[in-house]
């Protein structure tokens, strides 16, 4: 308890000593991590959102208008038996209720009434994942099924699209991996080089303490306590202002984001975990590997 005291007590009077080197440390921990936390949140949301868009990646089967029920149960049960097509994922589309779903949609294109419904039965498949989509299609297409419309008229899962979505979900991914590791060593080079001030000024301290029989973890641990506080401080203090972004901001922006109800970043009270624990350990590691170097006495 009397070794802990000490280190306690060298900390606190390391940082009343040096209250700007203290301060700048501080700041710099808020401001990488405020960035991370608002990274985080925002990257979260971007990466569920492309999530939603890939489930509506369907693949859509339309009939000829003189197709047999035999012909489109047998199609039914060819798409149900492919192990790309997720489990109660082909769902049937009547020609009427496909007509009362245009009508809905587009209700000046029957202003004037249709001598016929020109709309033909079709099939809806949903893949167990998003990438298959243009396999499975691509599929059906070469299977040449009876009753089926020949040609791409006949098959669509939105290539074009399907290639865009599917392309941008995983530069989505890159990009949010690659920005995450950068503020995280940013951040443990800015912590790193701050305390770097606070060591220097008292290096003669450092080698004095070396001199007399101090072990390296005796001489580390006020300076990684120092670390601890500044980025226990930074951290809280960058959730404080998400907070009030969350609070103030946030409201005003929801609304023009869009997005399903499956749409989500990642839980606040997790986010503000993570950022405190990420201050704790970037504060003790910068000061820790700062320190290397002056023990070498």
């Amino acid at each position: 308890m009397s070794r802990v005291r000490l280190l306690v007590s060298e900390a606190v009077s390391s940082i009343r000593m040096n209250a700007s080197t203290t301060v700048a440390a501080t700041m710099t921990v808020l401001i990488g991590m405020f960035l991370l936390g608002v990274f985080i949140a925002l990257g979260t949301w971007v990466l569920s959102w492309s999530d939603h868009v890939k489930r509506e990646l369907q693949v859509k089967v339309y009939f000829e208008q003189t197709a047999t029920p035999a012909q489109e149960a047998f199609v039914g049960a060819k798409l149900r038996a492919d192990p790309r097509v997720k489990g109660g994922g082909v769902l049937f589309v009547t020609k009427a209720q496909a007509e009362a779903k245009m009508r809905k949609q587009f209700p000046t294109l029957y202003a004037t009434p249709l001598p016929s419904n020109p709309l033909p039965d079709s099939f809806v498949v949903t893949p167990t994942k998003a990438e298959y989509t243009p396999a499975l299609g691509q599929a059906v297409l070469r299977a040449h099924y009876p009753g089926v419309e020949p040609g791409s008229a006949g098959v669509r899962w939105g290539s074009s699209t399907a290639k865009r979505v599917l392309t941008i979900a995983e530069v989505i991914w890159v990009v949010f991996l690659v920005a995450v590791v950068l503020l995280v060593v940013a951040s443990t080079l800015l912590i790193a080089n701050t305390i770097r001030l606070s060591i220097f000024a008292r290096r003669r301290e450092i080698e004095v303490m070396k001199l007399v029989g101090a072990t390296n973890w005796f001489v580390r641990g006020p300076f990684m306590l120092e670390g601890l506080i500044c980025g226990l401080g930074g951290s809280v203090l960058a959730v404080v202002l998400l907070v009030i972004g969350k609070q103030v901001a946030l409201p005003s922006i929801l609304p023009h984001i869009g997005g399903g109800s499956d749409v989500h970043a990642l839980p606040f009270a997790l986010n503000a975990a993570s950022l405190v624990g990420a201050g704790l350990l970037l504060g003790a590691a910068g000061s820790g590997l700062t320190l290397r170097r002056f023990l070498q006495v």
